[in-house]
């Protein structure tokens, strides 16, 4: 196994269709890019398996502008069947066209032999599943060439059965399998408020050595006489109690490539970069760094 891609440790964010021409004609122009303009974008590639046509040839031009991130939604990695082989199969004729910086996936399964589920579901934290998932993150890193990330879940249950905490398990998995972790700050939160942790200590546990990128999104909130329930929709902005949890792991992490996430209810590209400056100023604080010039990767 080959060692862990890298994205340059700045703000990226998701690149979206309607957002295509106003960033390129950004990053074509003569003349200083606005603050917040991503250093890198992330695509899910499963939006690009389709053979050619205006997502390819856009996906292609900025590619030879700018670092590119495969964020996988799709290779079900923690169902019992195993890897989806179309998937992995579509995904890595994609990386041999491409090139990403980074290619990650979820710590999930999203289906079965017969049928595919639009959802990122929950594994167990069990021995047996650790097992399972390391054997499978292993058959993507041997076809892809070079090791992934795994995204920590949001989660609105826990299984009775589970037998370690998900930093456990998760950094299990990178010493099992050779991965790293992509460590998402709004899944710690919408986790910890739905299953009653300590969001704190759940970001403490992971050791941030084995963390090689960083996701911030916002979340839907519900609140129920019970107590709130949190619904990781990526659907708004970044929540004040992420930001919080965000500059307290990059005190102690130092810098990381970071993205904004907003999937849903997706804004102009100007708050889009207002977010990533924000995120970009905030990590060269709590990291002791000069504001960079802005220069893409």
């Amino acid at each position: 196994m080959t060692t862990l891609p890298s994205l340059p440790p700045v703000v990226g964010v998701g690149l979206k269709p309607r957002h295509y021409a106003e960033a390129f004609a950004m990053m074509s122009a003569d003349s200083t890019l606005p603050p917040g303009f991503p250093g890198w974008f992330e695509v899910h590639p499963q939006n690009y398996f389709g053979a050619g046509g205006p997502p390819h040839r856009w996906l292609a031009a900025f590619s030879e502008m700018a670092s590119i991130s495969f964020h996988s939604v799709g290779l079900s990695l923690g169902s019992s069947a195993g890897v989806n082989h179309e998937e992995l199969d579509r995904l890595a004729a994609l990386c041999a066209r491409y090139a990403p910086a980074m290619v990650s996936d979820h710590l999930s399964w999203s289906g079965d032999a017969d049928n595919r589920y639009p959802d990122l579901l929950p594994v167990p934290y069990t021995r047996e599943a650790l097992d399972h998932f390391a054997a499978q993150v292993g058959r993507v890193q041997d076809r892809l060439g070079h090791a992934m990330l795994i995204e920590n879940p949001s989660r609105y249950l826990a299984f009775r059965g589970d037998e370690m905490s998900e930093a456990d398990f998760l950094q299990a998995l990178c010493a099992r399998s050779g991965c790293g972790i992509l460590l998402d700050i709004n899944n710690i939160e919408v986790s910890a408020t739905n299953l009653g942790l300590n969001p704190e200590a759940m970001l403490d546990a992971i050791d941030p050595l084995l963390v090689h990128e960083v996701h911030l999104a916002g979340h839907a909130r519900e609140d129920h006489p019970h107590g709130p329930l949190l619904i990781d929709d990526h659907g708004s902005a970044v929540s004040a109690e992420t930001w919080r949890l965000f500059a307290k792991f990059i005190r102690r992490a130092g810098p990381r490539p970071v993205l904004i996430e907003w999937d849903t209810n997706v804004p102009a590209f100007d708050i889009l970069l207002a977010e990533a400056a924000k995120a970009e100023s905030l990590m060269r604080v709590q990291a002791n760094l000069p504001a960079p010039a802005h220069a893409l990767a």
